[in-house]
């Protein structure tokens, strides 16, 4: 995951189709690497977000759902091009780096286009898709993954730091835990 989010600085905007592809790639990593620590390291995942101050484990929280919306619907229901506007940067001759790119604002997805079991639940990560990565720059967001990634890794590390704070806080992570589906 690290070496695709990596490869984004790397990514020129003169190559349009790699730019997308690579954006692309980077989003379906990220998702499955965080979906992976949840299922295997909840308690380590849980630990590092009860270590994060409130507006910044929000802000977590919804970056993911954020992208796991754009990850059901990229390729599917919307182009690459849907979500992602090129950084018009006059001074780098329109070659900026694709990480100054943003996420576009997205109209709510018709509820034809929502599976019908989970319509709620695509709807609210949509609003998190609005919320927090509609109108930022996508470079922003795969730090932000990438260095929350990181925190759960050395979470997992460090020997008994998830037992000691998951008990303290076995309230709050157990019901965040029960809530989560990840897919």
């Amino acid at each position: 995951m690290r070496d695709t989010t990596e490869r984004l600085g790397k990514v020129r905007a003169s190559d349009r189709a790699q730019a997308f592809a690579v954006i692309g790639e980077a989003v379906w990593w990220v998702t499955i690497v965080d979906a992976t620590l949840v299922r295997h390291y909840p308690d380590d995942y849980d630990a590092a977000l009860d270590g994060l101050v409130d507006a910044e484990r929000h802000a977590t929280e919804t970056t993911f759902a954020g992208l796991r919306f754009v990850r059901n619907r990229m390729g599917y229901h919307a182009d690459h091009a849907d979500f992602i506007q090129p950084c018009l940067d006059d001074a780098a001759g329109g070659d900026a780096p694709i990480t100054e790119w943003t996420w576009r604002s997205l109209p709510e997805p018709a509820v034809g286009t929502l599976p019908p079991r989970g319509q709620e639940w695509e709807l609210s990560r949509y609003q998190a898709y609005q919320d927090v990565l509609a109108g930022q720059r996508v470079g922003e967001t795969f730090v932000r993954t990438s260095d929350f990634h990181d925190l759960v890794a050395r979470t997992a590390r460090t020997p008994g730091a998830a037992g000691e704070v998951g008990e303290q806080a076995a309230g709050a992570s157990g019901e965040r835990r029960a809530s989560r589906r990840v897919t």
